[in-house]
């Protein structure tokens, strides 16, 4: 059987392993430390940097096909490893629109891929012209945001020019008041076939995924449609081998903006474990091993996922079985995570049946994650 190895060893890394032992793929990790998450599960692991050519060769060296849990492998290293003859997949041409907005913006735009509109910034007059007196606008930085991390909602000249003093390149973009905020999830392989999830609702607090419903409730099914058409016409064009999220605005008028891109495995598509036909890890191993690809069809008529963050207490475990108990129904995936305030330390799913109501489930998934992190039902 064929060997996978995936470069970095965080929770994507760890429900990737669970997928390819059902599979009988071999897995390898690539680690930072040996408490990583996916380092704490999966038995062949190599601790070393993802930064350094000399650990990633190596690494590279054992695997039939190297993959990511992140996209923060230098390019020089990636196209090493390409001239070596390393299948990379995706390649290091596709992944560079994932480690740099302006090149991803750029890329999209000249495709006719509806953007938000953007410019490159490097001092507050440039962000002041590019306002032209319409505030706020959105400062990112170019590389290595996050989770909400480097990425400013700038209300004024003043805030504006806090951020373009931190020194790092930067872009702007319009302020999109958009309705809500959708992800397509799409798989790509070598052979070209591709397969598409169902869109889905993704709810932000902070700039962190707290919740994603599935499908997206009372989307229009021709934008639907055109939203995973749209995905898959990004992958096929930028050339991207594996999973894809594509991250869209919905806006007041019912069109759809592109926001970000992922080629990886994505926290809009953790529900896929339970509610999908083939979770989005499978998938991404079929599709980097050009194997066929799987159904995306749901296991039911809904569902929906709520991100699990650490709390004060990092004493989780009778609270963990409270809420099995309560709600036998509720999927709790853990990440091997130190607890700490605010971290994604796991996720929960329910997957609702032809009885259900989506209200009621999003609520019973709320409570579940509320009571784990704070050991009440009413937290947020």
């Amino acid at each position: 059987m064929p060997v996978v190895g995936m470069i970095g060893g965080g929770q994507l890394a760890r429900m990737t392993a669970q997928a390819a032992i059902g599979l009988g793929v071999t897995f390898r990790v690539l680690a930072e430390a040996p408490a990583d998450s996916a380092a704490l599960v999966t038995p062949d692991v190599t601790v070393g940097s993802h930064l350094s050519l000399q650990d990633v060769s190596a690494f590279a060296g054992r695997c039939d096909v190297v993959t990511f849990d992140h996209e923060h492998v230098p390019g020089r290293v990636l196209a090493e490893l390409e001239s070596a003859g390393v299948l990379v997949r995706p390649g290091s041409a596709a992944l560079r629109y994932t480690q740099d907005k302006l090149a991803m913006r750029g890329a999209l735009t000249s495709r006719g891929v509806p953007c938000p509109r953007y410019a490159a910034v490097s001092s507050a007059a440039d962000v002041e012209e590019f306002a032209a007196g319409s505030w706020p606008v959105v400062l990112k930085a170019v590389s290595g945001g996050y989770d909400g991390k480097g990425v400013w909602v700038c209300a004024s000249p003043a805030a504006a020019a806090e951020v373009v003093a931190h020194g790092i390149a930067l872009l702007a973009e319009e302020f999109v008041p958009f309705r809500r905020e959708l992800a397509a999830l799409v798989a790509r392989s070598p052979s070209g076939q591709g397969a598409a999830y169902p869109v889905v609702q993704t709810v932000q607090v902070d700039g962190i995924c707290r919740e994603v419903i599935a499908p997206a409730p009372g989307l229009d099914p021709e934008v639907a449609a055109a939203a995973q058409a749209l995905a898959l016409r990004i992958a096929s064009s930028l050339d991207v081998t594996g999973l894809l999220a594509v991250e869209l605005f919905e806006t007041a008028a019912g069109g759809l903006l592109v926001n970000e891109l992922a080629m990886r495995p994505h926290n809009s598509g953790h529900w896929t474990i339970d509610g999908a036909r083939t979770s989005q890890f499978e998938q991404h191993l079929r599709a980097v091993l050009d194997l066929p690809l799987g159904s995306c069809a749901l296991s039911g008529p809904f569902t929906v996922m709520a991100n699990l963050l650490g709390g004060t207490d990092p004493d989780i475990y009778d609270r963990y079985i409270h809420v099995m108990a309560a709600d036998p129904a509720v999927k709790v995936h853990f990440y091997g995570k130190e607890v700490r305030p605010g971290r994604k330390i796991g996720h929960v799913t329910i997957v609702g049946d032809s009885a259900g109501d989506l209200s009621e489930v999003r609520g019973r998934a709320r409570r579940a994650a509320s009571y784990l992190r704070w050991g009440t039902e009413d937290g947020d």
